[in-house]
């Protein structure tokens, strides 16, 4: 069965981002796929600081969250990030641990769905989905998208529940990562390869 990972960035482990979390885990499960949450909680999370030990080691020098996902990450067949919004941005936890994992995991990202969901009392919600996508554009993962961009609006998990459009969108999104991993397994049953790359070229403008 395939697998999606649900990380919650959101400080409340059962706060408005859980609440559209769980909307997308339960379609998934009514789709067959199984999924798994990650809380990131309210320790404070650190951020990379370019020692360069991950490309050698293959895990961060701090040992937290990041290494315990990376242990895991052949596991799973997506991933979808969720945030409440701060100041038109993700939470800081959220955006050092994704820094952190997406930096060590180098390719083993590539070919994984992706998806990133923001809640947020009223505005900023656009801005914090986009700085949450450069993550998965990056890595050669296959974005999903929904039938508007991926947001829930409201100041508590009971406002969420009132937002009918916002849960239509969680729906909306998991129906279509199913549906794609679903695809995906046929392609693999047909013995259709993954793209392989070219030797990355990294240019610098001086």
């Amino acid at each position: 069965m395939s697998k999606i990972l649900l990380i919650n960035g959101s400080p409340n482990e059962h706060g408005c981002t859980y609440t559209a979390l769980k909307e997308i885990a339960d379609t998934l499960s009514r789709n067959d796929v199984e999924s798994e949450f990650l809380h990131l909680g309210k320790k404070p999370m650190a951020g990379c600081i370019d020692c360069g030990k991950c490309s050698t080691t293959g895990r961060c020098v701090f040992d937290d969250k990041v290494n315990e996902i990376l242990e895991k990450l052949d596991e799973y067949d997506g991933i979808v990030v969720g945030s409440p919004v701060y100041y038109a941005g993700p939470s800081g936890q959220l955006c050092a641990f994704l820094d952190r994992l997406f930096y060590c995991s180098e390719s083993r990202m590539a070919g994984k769905l992706a998806a990133s969901v923001v809640s947020c009392r009223r505005g900023g919600a656009s801005a914090a989905f986009d700085r949450l996508n450069k993550c998965f554009g990056i890595s050669n993962m296959h974005t999903v998208g929904s039938q508007y961009w991926n947001q829930v609006h409201g100041y508590t998990p009971d406002d969420v529940r009132k937002d009918e459009e916002g849960l239509q969108t969680m729906r909306s999104l998991a129906q279509n990562m199913a549906w794609l991993l679903k695809n995906m397994q046929a392609g693999k049953e047909q013995d259709i390869q993954p793209p392989v790359y070219e030797e990355r070229i990294d240019t610098d403008f001086i």
